[in-house]
């Protein structure tokens, strides 16, 4: 913690991870002259490309903003400043003694804005929890409201944007909220077939039902919604209707993404090469086995997986492709940890599956489900993304059959697995439908030339042609 002067004690950016220099306030979720409770909410962080909520170390009243929206600071760097309780009492007990200054009182009225008593006509301004961070709720939050029965969706949220807080919960318990709501709720369903039927007024149309979606939303893939957004938020268009253009303000999220793609393409002589694989093994493999592994572990069983178990094979008769640059030496990673390139709505993300040579294929299969889980609901910690040594790309879960992917710098090499499609093959000089699949690897030429590239290629081809009926999962 920082020292402290007129405006209040220093808040600085934490420090979140080993490997971590400066951090980008995306949203301030609290406000000057609101009261902070010690572990509430003060912003979101945005940090390699995942973005973290930033609690208070201390209890008291946020004076000042030190960095703005969408602005950077380095780790131990002020982020803010906030008034503890006992430096506002003697900031108050000084007053009477500052003749003709008003500016105490006013940094008084500033503080006390924030704490409004429930019932009193500030309070009836404050926005409801329908606003734009009332589906979001700290763990402190969703623990209290656990404990007391607290239905969230009928505590009004005194915090920015109508955000819930602890304090909201706590004057929602007080009013006896919770046991009203509840039994309003059940009241209300106990009253609903006995309430007599009000005569309907003639209208001009009849409401037109809402209609259903015509199939599931899929969970899987890049393909997450049926009419996918743009990776921009609306809020970040600013229109120029006079040049018939609109621009769009570049996020944090997307400045990282631009500058890592920028480093690892000036940075990385790249070269890149393909192999085609037979997988109808594979493909029966799974669909033997992909029922009974649902009902067992309750996930879905992906032919990632089994890709994986075969790239980190190679890897291991391979090591060479694990390591990265370091200008006069070549450092070899022991552990084999692999960066999962999943897609959002609005970005990449690249999770990381540590230690994966010590797993079999369902453990692969459990990771790589909890981290795209994970990676789609914003819930991936620092450490999800840190520590990556060779990164694989399931480009096909789009339908690509052939791609060129840049390497995730510092690694030496990226491998995509592509869609897998039925072709005619030629097998003992007889024609066959098999199916076929591509995997395209972008190397550092500066660490990997072709013969080991190729011969490492080969050995993922073998150990994905080497699937069969008595392949075990565990």
């Amino acid at each position: 913690m920082s020292g402290k002067d007129s405006r209040g004690t220093a808040v600085p950016v934490p420090h979140l991870a080993e490997s971590l220099v400066a951090a980008t306030v995306g949203k301030w979720l609290k406000k000057p002259g609101e009261t902070v409770e010690q572990y509430e909410v003060l912003c979101e962080l945005i940090t390699e490309k995942v973005v973290v909520e930033m609690p208070s170390p201390i209890e008291g009243v946020l004076t000042e903003y030190v960095v703005a929206e969408g602005a950077t600071a380095q780790v131990g760097d002020p982020i803010c400043y906030i008034r503890e309780p006992q430096d506002q009492a003697a900031a108050l007990t000084a007053a009477p003694a500052a003749s003709g200054h008003a500016a105490p009182n006013a940094l008084a009225g500033a503080g006390q804005s924030a704490a409004v008593a429930p019932g009193s006509p500030a309070a009836a301004e404050t926005p409801a929890a329908g606003g734009e961070h009332s589906s979001r709720f700290s763990p402190a939050v969703l623990k209290l409201a656990a404990e007391h029965g607290v239905p969230l969706a009928s505590v009004p949220g005194t915090g920015l944007g109508g955000r819930i807080t602890r304090k909201d919960v706590l004057a929602f318990v007080e009013r006896g909220g919770a046991a009203a709501a509840t039994t309003a709720h059940v009241s209300a369903l106990q009253a609903a077939p006995a309430a007599p039927t009000a005569p309907q007024a003639p209208t001009a149309a009849p409401a037109v039902p809402q209609q259903a979606p015509a199939g599931p939303v899929r969970s899987t893939g890049l393909h997450l919604t049926s009419n996918p957004p743009t990776p921009f938020r609306e809020a970040d268009r600013v229109d120029d209707s006079s040049r018939g253009e609109y621009f769009i303000d570049v996020t944090p999220v997307r400045d990282t993404i631009a500058s890592r793609m920028r480093q690892s393409v000036a940075e990385i002589p790249h070269a890149w090469t393909m192999v085609e694989v037979d997988v109808t093994n594979l493909v029966q493999l799974r669909t033997k086995l992909k029922d009974e592994f649902m009902r067992k572990e309750g996930i879905n069983l992906t032919y990632l997986a089994f890709v994986l178990k075969a790239v980190v094979g190679a890897i291991k008769d391979y090591p060479i492709l694990n390591s990265v640059w370091a200008v006069d030496k070549i450092i070899v990673k022991r552990d084999i940890n692999i960066s999962l390139a999943v897609g959002t709505e609005d970005s990449v993300i690249t999770p990381v599956i540590k230690k994966a040579d010590h797993k079999n294929i369902a453990g692969l299969a459990r990771e790589v489900d909890e981290l795209t889980r994970k990676a789609r609901t914003g819930k991936l910690a620092l450490s999800d993304l840190q520590g990556g040594t060779f990164t694989l790309n399931n480009t096909g879960s789009f339908g690509s059959i052939l791609s060129y992917p840049i390497i995730n710098y510092p690694q030496a090499a990226i491998l995509t697995f592509e869609s897998i499609v039925k072709k005619p093959v030629v097998i003992n000089d007889m024609i066959a439908v098999r199916s076929m699949v591509n995997m395209c690897l972008s190397l550092d030429h500066r660490i990997l030339d072709g013969v080991i590239c190729g011969r490492f290629l080969q050995r993922v081809k073998e150990n994905l042609e080497s699937y069969g009926p008595d392949t075990q999962l565990y």
